[in-house]
């Protein structure tokens, strides 16, 4: 299982979350607490939106630790909405294109988590993707594939209809093909101007999800990133969060979830 978190709010530096806090996503890369896998080292990436329609990306194969050009970046980035992901792969090889943040257009999307039994279903599940978005998959993820299924199923004009009919399709597949391992989808989008973040399994094990509003930002997160336990509240199972740019959040069971105004 993979460890991620993402900010909007006024902009700061990213080393102000990636690295400075006692549990920092870069400690968490090495001594994860509330994870299955202690260690995520196959890979880290980092997305940022700024003057720009379309979001930055950097994604490297070294662990997160080990890398001193993501210090030097995130030391000069500067941003006011960022995804940062440090992964421990499911099965699939450690190459850049399977490192999270993914990015199409204005688009961000991170994942925790896996779909069970991954060969079983990958072949009828990539079947459905369309054209447009197939041809930007270059990847072998399951993660890459949730986000292509999404955005083949209108992420851009009906989102939260798009998650519900890819959770509703995955676990269908998964079904009729006899998987056994479950679905556990703990999940971060952005369209650059808010962020929605979905704590979704098919047993009653989601992988964890927090956030913690202060003043001027929100902080979404796989697990705390200090010791302040009272000032973290977890996403409910089976949950969506969305966070606007205004600040404005709303928790939504997510088979039902309409979303907040302005919500990606």
């Amino acid at each position: 299982m993979c460890r991620w978190l993402s900010y909007i709010g006024d902009p700061v530096y990213l080393e102000k979350l990636v690295f400075e806090p006692r549990h920092s996503l870069v400690e968490q890369s090495l001594h994860a607490e509330q994870a299955k896998t202690p260690t995520n080292g196959d890979g880290f990436g980092i997305g940022w939106y700024d003057e720009r329609k379309t979001p930055g990306l950097y994604r490297e194969i070294l662990p997160a630790w080990n890398d001193p050009n993501l210090r030097s970046l995130a030391h000069h980035i500067r941003s006011g909405m960022f995804f940062a992901h440090v992964r421990a792969s499911t099965g699939t090889e450690t190459s850049r294109t399977n490192c999270h943040p993914f990015a199409h257009d204005n688009y961000l999307f991170m994942h925790n988590g896996q779909i069970g039994d991954y060969p079983l279903v990958r072949r009828v599940l990539e079947a459905m993707i369309d054209d447009e978005f197939y041809a930007t998959r270059h990847g072998t993820t399951d993660s890459e594939l949730i986000f292509c299924l999404m955005l083949t199923f209108g992420l851009r004009t009906d989102p939260h209809r798009a998650i519900r009919k890819t959770i509703e399709v995955v676990e269908r597949e998964m079904n009729e093909r006899g998987a056994t391992a479950p679905f556990r989808f703990t999940a971060c989008l952005s369209n650059g101007e808010s962020v929605c973040a979905i704590r979704h399994a098919s047993d009653d094990k989601p992988p964890s999800l927090y956030w913690r509003k202060r003043g001027d930002h929100v902080i979404v997160v796989s697990e705390p990133l200090d010791a302040e336990s009272d000032s973290w509240i977890a996403v409910a199972p089976n949950h969506t969060l969305h966070v606007c740019r205004d600040l404005n959040i709303c928790e939504e069971p997510t088979l039902s979830a309409t979303g907040c105004k302005g919500a990606a």
